[in-house]
């Protein structure tokens, strides 16, 4: 898959953490200075402020996949209905993922106006036009579902149906509603959404025990739909645009070391980094344990901050850790 470069600027004035107050530390104390020799004899380095940041390419695959893909009640699920789903996916990526957030969140258009303007633009062809009859898409209560909400219903309205969004909160509300037939179709995410049903079926350990979703794509897909068959559910295609975790580092941190990847990280700073983050990351496999697992990567201190919000993102721009978890559709990633 096309992979954009993720850039993201930031004000001068938003990057002190002093006004957002004063975030816990797991790790305690400050980052050695780069150069500085770690505990394995490596070179630590440390923190570069800088108003950009750049994420690092998860190169060795550690993240699970969440492209997005478009959930369907079984009973409901038509060609018609499949093949203009289907149509937004061939063109949505990452990239429009982030402009679209974008336009929503910095811009303040609402998602039927950011939905409408990229429909139009990316001139989607709907294929088959003997849809009839009354559908409605369900959204979760985020913006970035509202507007692929949006574009679901452009698609469907083209495809001869008559169609409602209905936002009606979080998976655990929607998905209930969506196999029950309440809801045609929802916007889904098919790493986080085969883990959920994964749970739903084979017991509450079994993403512990068995985990069904992967950095593989056709691999997860194969198993959503598996899974979906067990309770009422069929799947379009997956989208290029995905939403999931990254790390990203400020571009003068980038430059100075000479990494675009985060094998390279590892490689150039093999005495460690600092890492800020949701609470949650010390413990969560596609966190700090999997960047120490899957790439080697020395973690010298960890920062609790929040899930790839603000906090995170003045820490690192703003030279307090090195790589902060950001999310891979973050509307602040639209290049300026």
């Amino acid at each position: 898959m096309r992979t954009p470069r993720l850039t993201l600027v930031l004000a001068a004035a938003a990057l002190t953490l002093a006004a957002c107050g004063e975030p816990g530390s797991a790790g305690g104390g400050s980052a050695p200075e780069t150069g500085a020799t770690g505990d394995g004899g490596g070179v630590v380095c440390e923190p570069v402020a800088g108003e950009e940041l750049v994420v690092l390419e998860d190169d060795q695959r550690l993240q699970t996949v969440d492209n997005v893909i478009p959930a369907v009640n079984a009973d409901a699920a038509q060609p018609a209905l499949i093949s203009a789903l289907d149509a937004v996916s061939a063109v949505l990526t990452t990239g429009d993922l982030i402009a679209l957030n974008k336009q929503v969140d910095v811009e303040r258009e609402t998602s039927r106006q950011a939905a409408q303007a990229f429909y139009e633009q990316a001139g989607v062809e709907v294929p088959d036009t003997s849809g009839s009859g009354r559908v409605v898409v369900g959204a979760g209560n985020f913006a970035e579902a509202a507007t692929l909400a949006e574009l679901y219903a452009l698609a469907l309205t083209d495809a001869g149906y008559e169609v409602e969004v209905r936002t009606i909160g979080n998976r655990e509300t929607y998905e209930p509603a969506l196999t029950s037939g309440e809801l045609t179709v929802v916007p889904e995410y098919a790493g986080t959404l085969t883990e959920y049903l994964n749970k739903q079926v084979n017991g509450p350990d079994a993403t512990d025990d068995a985990p069904l979703a992967s950095a593989d794509l056709q691999e997860t897909v194969t198993n959503l739909t598996t899974l979906g068959e067990q309770v009422g559910l069929v799947f379009g295609a997956p989208a290029e645009a995905a939403d999931q975790n990254a790390y990203a580092v400020t571009t003068a941190f980038a430059e100075e070391h000479d990494v675009s990847t985060l094998s390279e990280l590892a490689e150039a700073c093999d005495g460690g980094v600092s890492l800020g983050g949701p609470v949650e990351c010390p413990d969560r496999p596609f966190c700090q344990p999997g960047l120490e697992q899957t790439y080697g990567l020395t973690i010298t201190e960890f920062v609790s901050l929040d899930a790839g919000g603000p906090l995170t993102k003045q820490a690192v721009t703003g030279g307090d850790v090195a790589l902060g978890m950001v999310f891979s559709s973050d509307a602040a990633l639209a290049e300026s």
